[in-house]
């Protein structure tokens, strides 16, 4: 089978179990490091022609991440599509195990089953409150219906704008300053926060540099995360 991925985490994953069977895969897959496929530009502007020349059984793609209007142009040249939709933690096992056993035919990796394990459980008390930036100049932080505030919750943080209308709100950043937080979580991606780019913004809450592929990708680095999480 022939795959084109256009989701960095799932394009993990795939490499995870076959990476041979990737063909061509974004210029953010960036995991795994050795990855040699064909790359076909953007999550947002992929190389629609380029990925046709790559003749692919399966094109994998996200509601989020992806435009459904390269999602429709990709089905209307007769390139077979799969669009996932993951907004917490167990529908993104749940997708990988549907993946693996109906549309590629695979024996489910070891991580998959231990991700089930680790992060399908009832929700543990709350420990902690948090916020997540996600972009500067606006700010933009994470808010309800995400994988990212799903993922917090179950290692017993609460995100404190999880109950917004928005699931990226803008929020101004005396708010967020304000918000009663007990840290404010600084990812590296998709805005690159580092130690002197984004905790001098901050007055009240202390500030904590994280990974972004810990706490916004889902697939290999869920085991990581949690790793992270308890460490």
């Amino acid at each position: 089978m022939r795959i084109v991925s256009l989701v960095p985490s799932i394009t993990e994953a795939l490499a995870s179990v076959h990476p041979d069977a990737l063909v061509g895969a974004t210029d953010w897959c960036t995991r795994p490091a050795d990855l040699e496929v064909t790359r076909v530009r953007g999550t947002k502007n992929p190389n629609l022609g380029l990925i046709r020349e790559l003749e692919p059984d399966l094109v994998i793609a996200n509601k989020e991440e992806n435009r459904e209007l390269d999602v429709r142009r990709m089905r209307e040249a007769g390139i077979r599509v799969e669009v996932t939709e993951i907004e917490n933690v167990p529908a993104a096992v749940a997708t990988y195990e549907r993946l693996f056993d109906d549309l590629l035919g695979w024996d489910r990796p070891d991580w998959l089953l231990e991700a089930r394990r680790l992060w399908c459980e009832p929700l543990p008390r709350v420990t902690r409150r948090v916020v997540v930036p996600i972009w500067r100049d606006p700010w933009m932080v994470v808010g309800s219906r995400t994988f990212t505030g799903d993922l917090l919750r179950r290692l017993g943080w609460e995100n404190v704008f999880g109950e917004h209308a928005d699931r990226y709100p803008h929020v101004d950043l005396v708010e967020i300053d304000g918000a009663g937080a007990d840290v404010v979580l600084l990812p590296d991606e998709p805005y690159v926060f580092t130690a002197e780019d984004g905790p001098e913004a901050f007055t009240r809450p202390p500030t904590e540099l994280v990974s972004g592929r810990l706490i916004t990708w889902y697939g290999p680095s869920l085991l990581e995360a949690h790793r992270w999480a308890a460490g």
